[in-house]
């Protein structure tokens, strides 16, 4: 694995923002191989360093048990460990003993497939975005999509001033003409921030509902919302091939 600035690692084992992590760091609460480190750009090897938040390690690869849940994320519960505004998160959700974490995010207002676990390893390579692993939504609009829409969402739109997503598919699922909406599928590999709402914006298409139905092939179809299971073997080694 390749080094990675400390903040942003902390940041996506969800130990906290990357914002909240330089805080952390500058206040002497990191460790890497057990020396206190406070200096902001450090650069560690998750594969071979220690590194520990309150003297808790939690990249440990050897000393406790990988976990990996597949939570159907209901609206209304923001993705984080903790919640600086007391919302109800999804670790709340998951009531097991080991600490675990989300990997990625879902906005407050998506609900679908999420995966929480406590391997520091996978939440790297499922989030870095050379692995291109592919997130499926479903995506209720207000009015009707067209076949050009589809094609614009198919070749990349101008999001974030200027930014060109790639590639991507989409097809439309069903139009409904009496309540004048329309839902469509998108399958992307990217992660930028709230990227499905704001591509439909871009084709001029407000979203009224959205909710991730896949991780790369694995679905939430048989999960109620709100409700999670434990992960396969060989669905793990799908995520991460």
């Amino acid at each position: 694995m390749e080094n990675i600035r400390l903040q942003k690692f902390l940041a996506e084992l969800g130990v906290a923002s990357r914002r909240k992590a330089e805080e952390l760091i500058i206040q002497g609460k990191v460790k890497v191989n057990d020396k206190i480190v406070t200096e902001l750009g450090t650069k560690v090897d998750p594969e071979t360093d220690v590194i520990k938040f309150e003297d808790n390690i939690i990249n440990d690869k050897n000393n406790h048990k990988k976990i990996y849940i597949l939570l159907n994320k209901p609206i209304g519960v923001v993705t984080t460990a903790k919640d600086q505004f007391d919302r109800q998160t999804v670790i709340d959700l998951v009531k097991i003993k080991e600490r675990l974490v989300p990997v990625g995010r879902l906005d407050m207002y998506t609900s679908g497939a999420l995966i929480l676990t406590n391997d520091g390893e996978f939440i790297y390579k499922v989030t870095h975005p050379k692995h291109e692993i592919n997130k499926t939504y479903n995506v209720t609009v207000v009015g009707e999509v067209s076949k050009e829409d589809i094609q614009k969402l198919k070749n990349g739109v101008e999001i974030d001033d200027g930014y060109i997503t790639k590639e991507a598919n989409a097809k439309i699922l069903k139009i409904d003409k009496e309540k004048n909406i329309s839902r469509i599928e998108i399958t992307i590999h990217e992660g930028k921030n709230r990227q499905v709402r704001k591509m439909c914006q871009a084709i001029g298409k407000k979203v009224l509902a959205l909710h991730r139905s896949k991780i790369g092939s694995i679905d939430v179809k048989d999960l109620k919302i709100g409700t999670w299971r434990y992960m396969t073997k060989d669905e793990i080694n799908r995520i991460i091939k």
